[in-house]
């Protein structure tokens, strides 16, 4: 997988943890981050599979995309894309969808019929290049921004039926933010996520979003896409600890992707 050396970003050559000194979230996510390439080496799930390349200052990088392929996954399997780090100076969210990953590939118990992509860090220029680079509210037709324009190809190519973003709020609370956009969020409503899938943590749910057009992130692309699909957002809350964001992500991410691939089975027996 020599393709993939590019992602493996490194930062502070020759640094050593110890049990006592905490890693940095760049360097934990650099660690993570290869551990996770060579996991998916051996998995029969999950594979590694980069966007890319692109180029900036006459370097070169990719964006980290890991895909799922459940047992007998077909044309009609339900396809979801995830995303994180739209800001690179906050990692936590990136952090968390990596474990998530790596649960996945350890223990695939997700069930058939599913094709998955996450996109971990779609802010790969701010995280290599230490500047301030915030796309969460980024339209994604015609970006400049070269990460985002291979994100809005995959999506156009892809078909996803949804799209999943996770992100740190900024809330001075306790309370996770649950947000649902797009064509179908209308019907789906809590059938897709309620707060027994958050449970033990608090929600709050943001209203009055659902029937305006959305003008960043992947549904910008509605015009192009073959269906309308929806984007689910969860805001964890900026208190919060990068074991709490990933003890969270991980815990409503597998309660999510269960229920709605329950809802999509019952869909298409209808």
């Amino acid at each position: 997988m020599s393709h993939l050396l590019p992602i493996a970003l490194r930062f502070d050559a020759g640094y050593k943890a110890t049990p006592s000194v905490p890693l940095s979230p760049s360097i934990e996510f650099n660690e993570r981050l290869t551990s996770l390439y060579a996991l998916a080496q051996r998995s029969d799930y999950v594979f590694a599979s980069p966007l890319g390349p692109f180029y900036q200052h006459a370097r070169h990088a990719h964006v980290p995309r890991f895909v799922y392929f459940g047992p007998h996954t077909s044309d009609e399997s339900l396809r979801l894309a995830f995303h994180a780090g739209f800001d690179a100076r906050d990692l936590r969210g990136t952090l968390a969808l990596l474990h998530f990953v790596e649960r996945l590939a350890l223990t695939p118990d997700l069930g058939q019929g599913l094709n998955l992509s996450f996109f971990p860090l779609a802010d790969v220029t701010g995280l290599l290049r230490s500047e301030t680079q915030d796309l969460a509210s980024n339209s994604w037709i015609a970006p400049e921004v070269p990460e985002l324009a291979l994100l809005a190809g995959d999506a156009r190519s892809r078909g996803y039926h949804g799209f999943v973003r996770i992100e740190t709020t900024a809330m001075d609370d306790d309370v996770i933010t649950v947000r649902l956009r797009g064509h179908s969020a209308g019907t789906l409503g809590v059938e897709l996520l309620n707060s027994d899938d958050l449970a033990p943590w608090s929600v709050r749910w943001e209203a009055g979003l659902v029937n305006e057009p959305p003008v960043d992130g992947p549904l910008s692309l509605s015009d192009d896409l073959p269906f309308q699909p929806f984007e689910l957002t969860l805001g964890l809350p900026a208190a919060w600890s990068v074991e709490l964001h990933r003890e969270a992500a991980t815990a409503i991410l597998k309660n999510f992707i269960i229920r709605y691939r329950g809802l999509h089975a019952y869909a298409q027996h209808l």
